[in-house]
């Protein structure tokens, strides 16, 4: 929890490094947030005709779409990437693919150009 609420604290910062713990925390949390946001969505009778999530739902996820951008640019600096390599995502298939290879591969070692590994930080 407290890697989500890290990334949440640096709602807007696209500088400097996210470890892969950062990342695939605030990931998980994010998804069970939203799991529990269309449940919510649900049972109170708040959903978009028949897709099964509704105000709730949506509004969870426009609250953490820049902190959700701002932690996997971190990620790719990580991995020397510039945060611009998001944008491989919209190759089909290979894109996305590639993207979860940048994500779980272990950071750089020592300092490079996006800062201090946080590793050695922490």
């Amino acid at each position: 929890m407290n890697w989500f609420l890290k990334a949440l604290k640096q709602y807007a910062d696209f500088n400097g490094r996210a470890r892969r713990k950062e990342y695939w925390m605030f990931s998980l949390f994010s998804l069970i947030f939203g799991i529990v946001a269309m449940v919510l969505d649900n049972i109170l009778g708040l959903t978009f005709g028949e897709i099964g999530y509704g105000a709730i739902y949506s509004l969870f996820y426009l609250a953490i779409l820049i902190p959700s951008l701002a932690v996997s640019v971190r990620r790719l600096h990580d991995v020397g990437k510039s945060g611009w390599m998001l944008f491989i995502a919209l190759i089909p298939l290979i894109g996305a693919i590639w993207l979860l290879v940048l994500t779980v591969t272990d950071s750089d070692s020592g300092e490079n150009e996006y800062g201090l590994n946080p590793k050695m930080v922490a």
